[in-house]
């Protein structure tokens, strides 16, 4: 049964929710609802921004690449979950559970630099208002967004390629409900301890890297919004930063929770617990808190409801 990955296991059984199988229906419906919705979210903010021309601005473009991130983020997945919610067989062969945790990683990832990315702008365009439309031109968004993307699949290579080399000689159930880090290193009859360290490494890296900037960013915004003579001043420049806020503290708090350690999370539970908050909960929420709430949006959707097309 070996074969070039050097590997004796040639698929994975995602065990999903065992102790609350009584409620797989419920869970299915539950899960089916919350990635419809959140999949719908998305596409109504990215063809709002696209078909609305006074939120063709930089703020905007980056919302824009956001909800295309977490509608993929989400897509890697959700669709498997549902797939094992209703069937009895919840395979996923080896090369599909390396591609499905490259790509959830690569996609995390490219999200921490997105929002890092997004606090700078923030930054510019309230610190630095005389100059912030020659700096962030058109061009520069567009280098900086395809930064996020690609810094995102590039931290995550090294460790992908390494867990590929890894023998896994059985049991193959995965304690999880797709393949992450933790639950997968548990099954390798390999010494994992390099590449653990190395993706705790790597972790670190981009969580410290993008958390840095983020909170360097939202310090200097605040100690300018608090020098803006006015109460009205003030509120209008905090409701701008605030839903930012929110979305940074839910999602850092989470991946650091589950990746900046040095160790795999021995309590698998709670693993699945936190991984259902990043991974479905936090993409559901996002669109709401971040763009539904925003009043250019929210004036950008209704005249486009209102116009003869779609009626």
């Amino acid at each position: 049964m070996s074969n070039c990955n050097n590997t004796l296991v040639t698929e994975f059984i995602l065990l999903g929710f065992p102790e609350l199988c009584h409620l797989r229906g419920l869970l299915f419906g539950l899960f089916l609802i919350i990635y419809v919705v959140t999949v719908l979210e998305n596409l109504v903010i990215v063809g709002t921004i696209s078909a609305s021309r006074q939120l063709h601005l930089p703020m905007y473009f980056f919302l824009a690449n956001l909800s295309v991130l977490e509608t993929l983020y989400t897509t890697v997945t959700v669709p498997k979950l549902l797939a094992g919610l209703l069937a009895r067989a919840k395979t996923i062969s080896f090369s599909g559970c390396l591609t499905q945790l490259f790509l959830f990683l690569s996609l995390g990832s490219s999200e921490c630099f997105l929002l890092a990315t997004m606090a700078c702008d923030r930054y510019l365009a309230i610190c630095r208002p005389l100059h912030y439309p020659a700096i962030m031109d058109s061009r520069l968004c567009l280098h900086l967004a395809l930064s996020a993307w690609l810094g995102g699949f590039l931290a995550s290579f090294v460790s992908i390629a390494l867990i590929s080399r890894l023998r896994f000689c059985g049991p193959n159930a995965l304690n999880h409900f797709f393949c992450d880090v933790s639950p997968l290193l548990q099954l390798s009859c390999s010494d994992t301890t390099a590449i653990e360290m190395l993706d705790f490494v790597a972790a670190l890296a981009v969580l410290a890297t993008s958390l840095i900037v983020t909170s360097v960013s939202y310090a200097r915004i605040l100690a300018t919004v608090l020098r803006i003579p006015g109460g009205a001043g003030r509120r209008k420049a905090f409701s701008t930063c605030a839903s930012h806020l929110v979305v940074v503290l839910i999602f850092y708090t989470t991946t650091t929770f589950m990746y900046a350690r040095p160790h795999a999370i021995s309590s698998f539970d709670l693993n699945k617990l936190v991984s259902v908050i990043y991974s479905v909960v936090t993409p559901l929420l996002n669109p709401i808190i971040y763009c539904l709430r925003n009043r250019d949006i929210r004036e950008a959707l209704t005249k486009l409801l209102q116009n003869p097309w779609f009626s």
